[in-house]
């Protein structure tokens, strides 16, 4: 169904309503920041249901969907073999807080595309996953500072915050209240893409560094890919100095190749995170890596972490089904053309119509900018021209394309997406960026 932009305009009463009553009992409305649309302009709209590459709001009005869970539905929206899955685990029971055949089998699963990970353990979220490789990586060196770069999300724990991308970049907000300045001070930041500014971190703090994190390919401030050798020389770096590699690839993992970035470029980190692409879209995460490391881990080891629902029996089963399916039937290729014509179809748009800008894709994992690039750092996104992509975005909504609300996220393609999805999204998007112009 093709969505107008007077359709979506004037049916839009359901989703209003609800709004207003969760700001009632939910800060904001909404329990994730950029889900709110202030970076956008405008209320949200609220989820009915989804299938496939498609996603209904409650006002009956359908969006070709390309946030897809902010990534985890590679497969798409209620695949048959997952929702199976799923309801026959649930049939068993919901939560056992006990040990399950299938937490084994989805670890075995993953170090079969991850084998860098040799252990590997499951938590509830990429938050979980990426605080407690920190924790771990701290507790492995008996160092305190970690680094981290400018504009990468690692979700929202304290030390994450502090020039972070993703809702926090979208809201315009450098650093969060309620991180304790002295906890700032152990997180040390260094621009994307910029070596030197690594080296000179190291060289003023020897030995003091327990781990370097990243988004080995950004898509919490954009799509940024790593210039050539980049990750290498941070591979380099930190071996020199005796301090852990993280590669976060809760975003990347299973999306821009199928043993995520390090499988793409070749690097083999010391702890990677991953998030809930592994639980097909049920909350999920996990983090693993050297053997010697995560055996630091309670309770073979000093350093704790722990979860009652970790290994959740129902995230366990769709997990389970996603990663089969992925693995035999290898969707990867057709992913890649897909997404790689989709953006073709977006730059020449903008190319059209004079609109300076530039994007790219690995695998099924892509985005653009409102610039004529090259965007190789957060400082470079910034410079992007929000303002039009605000009226760009809600022209596309209107048009029945769900892009993120937000000027510094990645998007997402899945198999469900067709070849006639991708060719009437350049489409709407043509006219999106037309009238956003206007």
């Amino acid at each position: 169904m093709s969505v107008t932009p007077a359709a979506r305009e004037g049916n839009n009463a359901a989703s209003a309503a609800l709004f207003r009553r969760a700001c009632e009992v939910i800060p904001g409305g909404v329990n994730s920041p950029v889900r709110a649309f202030r970076a956008v302009g405008g209320e949200p709209f609220f989820v009915d249901r989804a299938a496939g590459s498609r996603i209904w709001d409650v006002d009956g009005n359908e969006y070709i969907d390309y946030v897809l869970s902010w990534g985890p539905m590679i497969l798409g929206h209620a695949h048959p073999a997952v929702i199976q899955a799923i309801t026959e685990a649930a049939g068993r029971g919901t939560s056992y807080g006990a040990p399950t055949e299938a937490e084994v089998q989805l670890a075995e699963a993953v170090r079969e595309f991850f084998p860098s990970m040799e252990r590997i353990r499951l938590v509830n979220s990429g938050t979980e996953a990426t605080m407690s490789a920190v924790r771990l990586a701290r507790g492995f060196t008996g160092r305190e500072m970690m680094l981290k770069f400018e504009g990468h999300y690692h979700g929202h724990g304290d030390s994450f915050l502090v020039k972070a991308g993703s809702g926090v970049a979208t809201l315009g907000l450098p650093n969060s209240p309620g991180v304790p300045a002295d906890l700032s001070k152990l997180t040390l930041t260094a621009p994307f893409n910029d070596l030197e500014a690594v080296e000179t971190a190291f060289r003023a703090h020897p030995g003091k560094i327990a781990c370097v994190i990243l988004e080995p390919v950004v898509g919490n401030a954009g799509f940024l890919p790593p210039d050539e050798g980049f990750l290498h020389g941070l591979r380099r770096i930190t071996e020199e100095h005796g301090t852990l590699l993280i590669f976060d690839e809760v975003m990347t993992g299973f999306r821009v190749a199928p043993g995520g970035a390090q499988e793409l470029f070749g690097i083999r980190p010391d702890l990677t995170t991953l998030g809930k692409v592994i639980g097909g879209g049920l909350p999920v995460g996990a983090y693993g890596g050297r053997a010697d490391v995560m055996d630091h881990v309670a309770p073979v080891g000093p350093v704790y972490q722990a979860g009652t629902l970790s290994g959740n029996p129902l995230a366990m089963a769709a997990g389970l089904a996603q990663l089969k399916i992925l693995r035999e039937e290898n969707p990867y290729p057709e992913l890649q053309r897909k997404t790689k014509r989709l953006v073709e179809g977006l730059l020449a748009n903008g190319a059209e119509m004079g609109v300076p800008m530039c994007g790219g894709s690995y695998g099924s994992m892509w985005g653009v900018f409102l610039a004529a690039g090259p965007v190789r750092t957060f400082e470079d996104a910034k410079g992007s021209d929000v303002d039009t992509f605000r009226r760009f975005f809600h022209a596309a909504l209107q048009r029945g394309v769900f892009f993120a609300p937000s000027a510094f996220e990645a998007g997402f393609l899945s198999t469900a997406h067709t070849d006639q999805d991708v060719e009437e999204t350049i489409s709407r998007a043509r006219d999106a960026l037309r009238f956003a112009l206007a």
